[in-house]
């Protein structure tokens, strides 16, 4: 069963703006298939993890679930602590258009602004390029 998130510092926050641009588009998904917004991390990019946002059927056991300007949200127990106080907005300017995720927990982030670090334990230098053009 999927639990609801009442700590004081909610695991991850979506703005308004993103919340809007997320329910579009899951307007645009087969019925069933875009339930919630799955936030979590994984493993890769040349700071050692990488955010992975996408849609799902719904909340798994064990997940986080909180909703934010009408969308559904999970979030995984393995993620959660990376993820916790995270804001995830939507920018739309002439430089750049995506999703942002502001990270209090990230110390250090790659060029690009893929993939992230958690701790000064590793050198991101030594993990080397994430594939898509930056460095370190």
């Amino acid at each position: 069963m999927a639990t609801v998130e009442q700590s004081e510092t909610t695991v991850v926050t979506l703005t308004e703006r993103a919340a809007t641009k997320i329910s579009a588009l899951m307007a645009d998904e087969p019925a069933g298939e875009a339930e919630v917004l799955r936030v979590a991390i994984q493993g890769g990019g040349c700071s050692g993890f990488e955010y992975a946002l996408g849609f799902d059927r719904g909340a798994q056991s064990g997940d986080h679930e909180l909703e934010f300007h009408g969308v559904r949200v999970v979030v995984d127990p393995f993620s959660a602590p990376y993820l916790q106080g995270a804001t995830i907005d939507f920018l739309e300017t002439l430089q750049e258009s995506g999703f942002k995720i502001d990270n209090p927990n990230a110390v250090s982030s790659c060029g690009c602004g893929h993939s992230f670090q958690v701790s000064d334990e590793t050198d991101p230098g030594e993990i080397g390029g994430c594939g898509s053009g930056c460095s370190a």
